[in-house]
């Protein structure tokens, strides 16, 4: 059965504590192989919309479906494994001051157990694909903002 939907929202709602609704009625679906972006203004919602795209938070109403599956519904332990399908690539990028470009990249690939030869083979071709072949072994000190960039991108 092909995958219609990547995510879903259906009137999803999110609120802090007893506070005023930050998003009220949010609906719309991600395709697979879609690309989108979000905008608006500072105090408008994108970063709680983000965080409930990728499941650091659950929404107070409402209905998102991940891979077709109803989170609301999921139980907290098949969470991890549901983001860990999810690449996202943060404002600071997050990488790790004392590894290189290779050992951030395949961090996350380690976690989930794969065999050494074939992640490095794999984080090395990711790199390439970024421009970042000739600095492999990089610390993310010595890159340019943009190569960070580049670094998490890859690992995402």
């Amino acid at each position: 059965m092909e995958l219609r939907f990547v995510l879903r929202f259906e009137n999803v709602g999110m609120r802090y504590g007893i506070g005023p609704e930050i998003l009220r009625d949010i609906s719309f679906s991600l395709a697979p192989g879609s690309f989108h972006f979000l905008t608006g203004s500072s105090g408008a919602g994108k970063t709680t919309l983000l965080k409930l795209m990728y499941l650091a938070l659950r929404p107070t109403r409402g209905l998102v479906h991940l891979f077709d599956k109803d989170i609301s519904v999921t139980p907290r332990e098949e969470l991890p494994a549901l983001r860990r399908q999810i690449g996202v690539v943060f404002q600071d990028f997050r990488l790790i001051d004392h590894m290189t470009a290779v050992e951030n990249v395949a961090m996350p690939l380690r976690v989930n157990g794969g065999r050494h030869i074939e992640i490095d083979n794999h984080v090395r071709e990711l790199l390439g694909w970024v421009g970042l072949g000739e600095r492999l072994d990089a610390r993310p000190s010595t890159l340019s903002g943009g190569q960070q960039q580049r670094v998490a991108i890859a690992r995402a």
